[in-house]
């Protein structure tokens, strides 16, 4: 069996200590998910730590520098499943410095409030993103219960 290819996200929130907002990304290819909404991160390369990957690729793509905060539980070792092929693990993160802007495989960004979910849920995200989102707002609600995200 060939080894899942490992790809990064980052779940960039307003705030890692009281989030009511996630960036979330507009792809435009490939063609069977333009138009569609993402985390912004990608693949790590050989070699590279995938906490590393994550600040290399939200620099690259939206021009940032983050925080991170804790790791999304996933429901797998390697992460959350894309394909057959990918798995990508997930990261909260804050924006340290810049402002985001589409640099690269977006056309879009937009803040979405998490408080409720439904503005979030209501987009057309890439399919294998929906269960993170839901096990993101599924996060943030119950660390605004708790008043703060797991591991921080």
């Amino acid at each position: 069996m060939t080894e899942l290819i490992s790809v990064v996200g980052g779940a960039v929130l307003d705030s890692l200590s009281a989030p009511a907002r996630l960036l979330v990304a507009r792809r435009t290819a490939p063609p069977q998910f333009a138009g569609m909404w993402e985390f912004p991160g990608g693949k790590v390369e050989p070699g590279e730590a995938p906490e590393s990957a994550l600040h290399r690729e939200l620099r690259e793509e939206l021009g940032i520098g983050v925080v991170l905060g804790a790791e999304l539980a996933a429901p797998a070792p390697a992460g959350w499943p894309l394909n057959d092929k990918a798995a990508m693990r997930v990261w909260f993160a804050e924006v340290a410095d810049g402002d985001p802007r589409p640099l690269e495989d977006h056309d879009e960004l937009r803040w979405v409030s998490i408080r409720e979910g439904d503005e979030a849920l209501s987009l057309p995200w890439i399919p294998a993103d929906l269960p993170i989102v839901q096990a993101l707002l599924a996060s943030v609600t119950s660390a605004n219960r708790a008043d703060s995200l797991p591991g921080n």
